[in-house]
């Protein structure tokens, strides 16, 4: 995907509420409000973004509290909280239309939570991986929720997630920013953490879609962190088909930013175009 010379993230530093806040932007067009996963920045994914603004899109990537240089919050760390950061943030960088949200992992869970407690901030969300739909295991009489799921097992997972050979290329700028993250703000990634993994999300992805707001869900089939069965009930609630992609990890956005790209403008271009045609 080619790049425009003037694509490339700008950095932004501002404060809310008196607290640091960091942002990266590129690009001009309808906003785009990209929210990335735990333990991670918006940094970590500077390969991906500026292609997507190339396309049309003004790319607003904000590094959420308590990660890369963004200061955490105060208290308990509460989706509620997270999404009234996002609406300030959005009203300091001058965004007044409705934003397409895209959240990967941690942040699909912002992102849908931004919709819900302010649903005129947003046009669309995609949901990339994402934590939110609750259930770790179905069963066929009572499911077992990631609430239950051992710490033992998360930790398990995470190292084989970037033991695969097509992450090894991005391997040094993850853990630049997992290992930063977790000197610089232990107490914010362990919050984040508690609130992805307690996530359940799925009342309000179900009124959401009921209001009409369009919802993409995209999983990789390969994802170990977040299972099959959590993206399966966050299809259901959402009433959404869900698109798998073959043979992807957690974090196959990172591993593979052209083609994630191309899959996100050509979706979000079909929306776009759709939407205008339904207008009265």
């Amino acid at each position: 995907m080619a790049r425009e010379p003037d694509a490339e993230l700008r950095w932004h530093r501002t404060t809310l509420e008196g607290r640091v806040a960091v942002y990266g932007e590129a690009g001009d067009g309808p906003p785009l409000v990209f929210l990335h996963g735990w333990g991670l920045s918006a940094r970590s994914y500077a390969r991906a973004l500026p292609g997507i603004a190339a396309s049309g899109w003004r790319v607003l990537a904000p590094a959420l509290p308590g990660f890369g240089r963004s200061e955490a919050l105060a208290g308990a760390y509460t989706f509620e909280k997270l999404a009234n950061w996002v609406d300030e943030l959005l009203d300091h960088a001058g965004v007044e239309e409705p934003a397409a949200f895209v959240g990967h992992s941690f942040g699909g869970g912002v992102a849908v939570a931004t919709a819900w407690y302010h649903p005129e901030r947003a046009r669309s969300i995609t949901l990339v991986n994402s934590i939110g739909g609750s259930v770790w295991k179905a069963g066929e009489r009572n499911d077992r929720l990631l609430a239950d799921r051992p710490l033992w097992d998360w930790g398990l997972r995470l190292p084989r997630e970037f033991g695969r050979r097509d992450y090894r290329r991005v391997l040094p700028v993850v853990l630049r920013d997992l290992v930063g993250n977790a000197v610089t703000n232990p107490s914010a990634v362990w919050r984040a953490g508690e609130l992805a993994r307690n996530a359940d999300l799925r009342e309000e992805l179900a009124t959401l879609a009921a209001r009409g707001l369009p919802v993409t869900i995209l999983w990789g089939s390969a994802d170990k962190v977040v299972p099959e069965a959590t993206f399966l009930a966050m299809c259901e609630a959402a009433g959404a088909p869900g698109d798998i992609v073959t043979d992807a990890g957690h974090s196959w956005l990172l591993a593979d930013p052209d083609g994630f790209g191309e899959l996100l403008t050509n979706s979000l271009t079909v929306r776009r175009t759709l939407s205008e045609r339904t207008r009265p």
